[in-house]
Protein backbone atom coordinates (compact mmCIF):
# COMPACT_ATOMS: atom_id res chain seq x y z
CA UNK A 1 0.00 0.00 0.00
CA UNK A 2 1.52 3.46 -1.21
CA UNK A 3 1.87 6.17 1.33
CA UNK A 4 -0.65 8.26 -0.38
CA UNK A 5 -3.27 5.67 -0.23
CA UNK A 6 -2.11 4.82 3.60
CA UNK A 7 -2.72 8.75 4.72
CA UNK A 8 -5.58 9.35 2.76
CA UNK A 9 -6.96 6.22 4.22
CA UNK A 10 -5.72 8.01 7.80
CA UNK A 11 -7.96 11.35 6.88
CA UNK A 12 -10.71 9.22 6.28
CA UNK A 13 -10.93 7.55 9.84
CA UNK A 14 -9.82 10.74 11.57
CA UNK A 15 -12.43 12.45 9.83
CA UNK A 16 -15.22 9.73 10.82
CA UNK A 17 -13.80 9.79 13.96
CA UNK A 18 -14.31 13.51 14.81
CA UNK A 19 -17.89 13.12 13.06
CA UNK A 20 -19.09 10.61 15.46
CA UNK A 21 -17.48 12.76 18.79
CA UNK A 22 -19.39 16.24 17.50
CA UNK A 23 -23.02 14.21 17.09
CA UNK A 24 -22.62 13.22 20.67
CA UNK A 25 -21.51 16.63 21.95
CA UNK A 26 -24.06 18.19 20.18
CA UNK A 27 -26.66 16.11 21.65
CA UNK A 28 -30.68 17.52 20.63
CA UNK A 29 -30.36 20.94 21.95
CA UNK A 30 -28.33 21.94 18.64
CA UNK A 31 -30.72 20.66 16.25
CA UNK A 32 -29.05 20.80 12.56
CA UNK A 33 -30.53 20.55 9.35
CA UNK A 34 -30.20 16.62 8.94
CA UNK A 35 -32.62 13.97 10.59
CA UNK A 36 -33.25 10.00 10.73
CA UNK A 37 -36.80 8.51 9.61
CA UNK A 38 -38.68 5.97 8.38
CA UNK A 39 -41.49 5.63 5.95
CA UNK A 40 -43.30 2.69 4.57
CA UNK A 41 -40.73 -0.05 6.76
CA UNK A 42 -37.85 1.85 4.84
CA UNK A 43 -35.31 3.86 6.78
CA UNK A 44 -34.19 7.04 5.19
CA UNK A 45 -31.65 10.30 6.15
CA UNK A 46 -32.66 13.98 5.15
CA UNK A 47 -31.17 17.03 5.31
CA UNK A 48 -33.17 20.24 4.81
CA UNK A 49 -32.03 23.29 3.54
CA UNK A 50 -33.91 26.64 3.45
CA UNK A 51 -33.59 29.10 0.88
CA UNK A 52 -31.42 32.62 1.91
CA UNK A 53 -28.98 29.36 3.07
CA UNK A 54 -25.51 28.93 1.77
CA UNK A 55 -26.20 25.96 -0.63
CA UNK A 56 -23.55 25.26 -3.23
CA UNK A 57 -22.58 22.47 -6.01
CA UNK A 58 -18.98 21.38 -6.44
CA UNK A 59 -17.14 19.72 -8.49
CA UNK A 60 -13.24 21.28 -9.71
CA UNK A 61 -10.70 22.21 -6.83
CA UNK A 62 -8.34 25.66 -7.93
CA UNK A 63 -6.29 22.99 -10.40
CA UNK A 64 -9.28 22.14 -12.19
CA UNK A 65 -8.99 18.31 -11.10
CA UNK A 66 -12.19 16.94 -9.57
CA UNK A 67 -12.44 17.28 -5.91
CA UNK A 68 -14.21 13.76 -5.65
CA UNK A 69 -14.57 13.61 -1.91
CA UNK A 70 -16.13 15.37 1.01
CA UNK A 71 -12.45 15.89 2.60
CA UNK A 72 -11.53 17.78 -0.44
CA UNK A 73 -14.71 20.49 -0.76
CA UNK A 74 -13.72 21.19 3.20
CA UNK A 75 -10.14 21.46 2.19
CA UNK A 76 -10.91 24.31 -0.06
CA UNK A 77 -13.69 25.88 1.82
CA UNK A 78 -11.12 26.43 4.85
CA UNK A 79 -9.24 29.31 3.57
CA UNK A 80 -12.73 31.15 3.56
CA UNK A 81 -13.17 29.98 7.33
CA UNK A 82 -15.77 27.82 6.22
CA UNK A 83 -16.82 24.32 6.27
CA UNK A 84 -19.36 21.86 5.02
CA UNK A 85 -22.21 21.54 7.68
CA UNK A 86 -23.59 18.53 5.36
CA UNK A 87 -23.01 17.00 2.04
CA UNK A 88 -24.12 14.39 -0.76
CA UNK A 89 -23.47 13.50 -4.38
CA UNK A 90 -25.67 15.39 -6.59
CA UNK A 91 -25.59 14.14 -9.91
CA UNK A 92 -24.76 11.29 -12.23
CA UNK A 93 -21.21 11.42 -14.02
CA UNK A 94 -18.76 9.98 -16.33
CA UNK A 95 -15.54 7.94 -15.77
CA UNK A 96 -13.67 11.34 -15.46
CA UNK A 97 -15.83 12.53 -13.40
CA UNK A 98 -17.28 14.98 -15.47
CA UNK A 99 -21.27 15.79 -15.38
CA UNK A 100 -23.46 13.76 -17.61
CA UNK A 101 -25.72 16.59 -17.67
CA UNK A 102 -26.17 19.93 -17.22
CA UNK A 103 -24.04 21.90 -14.68
CA UNK A 104 -24.17 25.35 -13.42
CA UNK A 105 -21.16 26.05 -10.54
CA UNK A 106 -21.72 30.10 -9.26
CA UNK A 107 -23.58 30.93 -12.32
CA UNK A 108 -21.20 29.71 -14.73
CA UNK A 109 -21.90 26.71 -16.99
CA UNK A 110 -19.26 24.18 -17.80
CA UNK A 111 -22.19 21.27 -19.44
CA UNK A 112 -24.85 21.84 -21.27
CA UNK A 113 -28.53 20.57 -20.96
CA UNK A 114 -28.86 16.88 -22.44
CA UNK A 115 -32.71 16.67 -23.85
CA UNK A 116 -32.69 13.10 -25.57
CA UNK A 117 -33.37 9.88 -24.25
CA UNK A 118 -30.27 7.68 -23.39
CA UNK A 119 -29.48 4.47 -21.60
CA UNK A 120 -29.39 4.15 -17.49
CA UNK A 121 -31.31 5.91 -15.00
CA UNK A 122 -29.68 9.47 -16.25
CA UNK A 123 -31.92 8.80 -19.96
CA UNK A 124 -35.03 7.70 -18.10
CA UNK A 125 -37.62 10.21 -19.42
CA UNK A 126 -38.38 12.52 -17.87
CA UNK A 127 -35.57 13.01 -16.38
CA UNK A 128 -34.80 16.73 -14.73
CA UNK A 129 -32.76 19.75 -13.09
CA UNK A 130 -32.29 20.90 -9.70
CA UNK A 131 -31.59 24.86 -9.42
CA UNK A 132 -30.51 26.76 -6.83
CA UNK A 133 -31.39 30.25 -7.53
CA UNK A 134 -31.37 33.71 -5.78
CA UNK A 135 -35.13 33.19 -4.33
CA UNK A 136 -34.93 29.72 -3.71
CA UNK A 137 -34.92 25.92 -5.43
CA UNK A 138 -36.67 24.44 -8.50
CA UNK A 139 -36.79 20.55 -9.03
CA UNK A 140 -38.20 20.90 -13.16
CA UNK A 141 -38.79 18.14 -16.09
CA UNK A 142 -35.91 18.87 -18.37
CA UNK A 143 -37.94 20.02 -21.01
CA UNK A 144 -39.99 22.53 -19.14
CA UNK A 145 -36.65 23.62 -17.72
CA UNK A 146 -35.48 24.26 -21.48
CA UNK A 147 -38.67 26.39 -22.12
CA UNK A 148 -38.21 28.40 -18.51
CA UNK A 149 -34.87 28.87 -18.58
CA UNK A 150 -34.78 30.04 -15.31
CA UNK A 151 -31.92 31.69 -13.53
CA UNK A 152 -29.90 29.31 -11.65
CA UNK A 153 -26.69 30.35 -9.36
CA UNK A 154 -26.27 26.30 -9.08
CA UNK A 155 -27.97 24.14 -11.43
CA UNK A 156 -27.73 19.96 -12.11
CA UNK A 157 -29.12 17.68 -14.65
CA UNK A 158 -30.26 14.34 -13.68
CA UNK A 159 -32.45 11.66 -13.58
CA UNK A 160 -34.96 10.04 -13.18
CA UNK A 161 -37.69 12.59 -12.27
CA UNK A 162 -39.39 11.04 -8.93
CA UNK A 163 -42.36 13.05 -8.39
CA UNK A 164 -43.66 15.46 -11.15
CA UNK A 165 -46.59 17.91 -10.07
CA UNK A 166 -46.87 15.69 -7.43
CA UNK A 167 -47.19 12.62 -9.60
CA UNK A 168 -45.06 9.38 -9.67
CA UNK A 169 -42.72 8.67 -12.63
CA UNK A 170 -45.30 6.83 -14.85
CA UNK A 171 -42.32 4.21 -15.59
CA UNK A 172 -42.24 3.21 -11.45
CA UNK A 173 -43.81 0.27 -10.10
CA UNK A 174 -45.01 -1.12 -6.74
CA UNK A 175 -43.03 -3.82 -5.59
CA UNK A 176 -40.28 -3.53 -8.16
CA UNK A 177 -37.69 -5.82 -7.71
CA UNK A 178 -34.67 -3.62 -8.34
CA UNK A 179 -33.16 -2.09 -5.65
CA UNK A 180 -30.28 0.16 -3.81
CA UNK A 181 -29.40 2.82 -1.98
CA UNK A 182 -30.27 5.60 -3.47
CA UNK A 183 -30.22 9.71 -3.40
CA UNK A 184 -32.63 12.53 -4.49
CA UNK A 185 -33.22 15.81 -3.80
CA UNK A 186 -37.08 17.32 -3.41
CA UNK A 187 -38.32 21.33 -3.20
CA UNK A 188 -41.44 22.34 -1.25
CA UNK A 189 -44.49 23.56 -2.93
CA UNK A 190 -43.38 27.23 -2.60
CA UNK A 191 -39.53 26.68 -3.52
CA UNK A 192 -38.37 27.72 -0.10
CA UNK A 193 -36.77 24.77 0.69
CA UNK A 194 -34.79 21.80 -0.49
CA UNK A 195 -34.81 18.18 0.97
CA UNK A 196 -31.83 16.07 0.49
CA UNK A 197 -32.64 12.38 0.92
CA UNK A 198 -30.43 8.93 0.78
CA UNK A 199 -32.07 5.52 1.93
CA UNK A 200 -30.19 3.99 4.64
CA UNK A 201 -32.22 0.48 3.55
CA UNK A 202 -32.03 -0.69 -0.26
CA UNK A 203 -35.21 0.52 -1.96
CA UNK A 204 -36.70 0.31 -5.52
CA UNK A 205 -37.78 3.60 -7.20
CA UNK A 206 -41.69 3.70 -6.17
CA UNK A 207 -40.63 3.42 -2.57
CA UNK A 208 -38.29 6.16 -2.75
CA UNK A 209 -40.95 8.68 -4.97
CA UNK A 210 -43.55 7.48 -2.40
CA UNK A 211 -41.12 9.14 0.61
CA UNK A 212 -40.42 12.43 -1.01
CA UNK A 213 -44.60 12.67 -1.95
CA UNK A 214 -46.27 11.05 1.16
CA UNK A 215 -43.73 11.26 3.49
CA UNK A 216 -42.09 14.53 2.61
CA UNK A 217 -45.02 16.18 0.43
CA UNK A 218 -42.87 17.29 -2.36
CA UNK A 219 -44.70 18.02 -5.42
CA UNK A 220 -41.59 17.88 -7.52
CA UNK A 221 -38.18 15.26 -6.38
CA UNK A 222 -35.28 14.26 -8.82
CA UNK A 223 -33.50 11.03 -8.41
CA UNK A 224 -29.52 12.01 -7.82
CA UNK A 225 -28.23 8.44 -7.88
CA UNK A 226 -27.86 5.20 -6.85
CA UNK A 227 -24.65 2.74 -6.07
CA UNK A 228 -22.19 5.49 -5.29
CA UNK A 229 -24.70 7.36 -3.04
CA UNK A 230 -23.21 8.87 0.08
CA UNK A 231 -24.08 11.45 2.75
CA UNK A 232 -21.47 13.62 4.97
CA UNK A 233 -23.51 14.56 8.21
CA UNK A 234 -21.66 15.55 11.23
CA UNK A 235 -24.47 15.39 13.70
CA UNK A 236 -25.80 11.62 12.46
CA UNK A 237 -21.72 10.55 12.90
CA UNK A 238 -21.94 9.86 8.66
CA UNK A 239 -18.88 11.00 6.72
CA UNK A 240 -19.46 7.74 4.03
CA UNK A 241 -16.67 6.46 2.45
CA UNK A 242 -16.27 5.23 -1.34
CA UNK A 243 -15.29 6.11 -4.62
CA UNK A 244 -13.87 9.74 -5.92
CA UNK A 245 -17.37 11.41 -6.92
CA UNK A 246 -18.05 13.90 -9.35
CA UNK A 247 -20.49 16.49 -8.33
CA UNK A 248 -20.95 17.41 -4.63
CA UNK A 249 -23.93 19.30 -3.49
CA UNK A 250 -23.42 20.90 0.30
CA UNK A 251 -24.22 23.60 2.71
CA UNK A 252 -21.88 25.98 3.58
CA UNK A 253 -21.13 27.02 7.61
CA UNK A 254 -20.39 30.81 8.04
CA UNK A 255 -17.05 31.79 9.57
CA UNK A 256 -17.33 31.62 13.68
Amino acid sequence: MSNAVTAMMMRHWARAALAVVLAVLSGPALAGACRDTSFDGAAFSVCEVGAGQDLRLFLNGHDEQALGSFAAVDDLLAPEGRHLIFAMNAGMYRPDRSPVGLYVENGHQTNGLQRKASSGNFGLQPNGVFCIGADGFQVAETLAFDAARPDCRYATQSGPMLVIGGKLHPKFMAGAPSVNIRNGVGVSADGRTAFFVISDDLVNFDLFARFFRDGLGVPNALFLDGTISRLYAPELGRDDFGFPMGPIVGLVGAPG
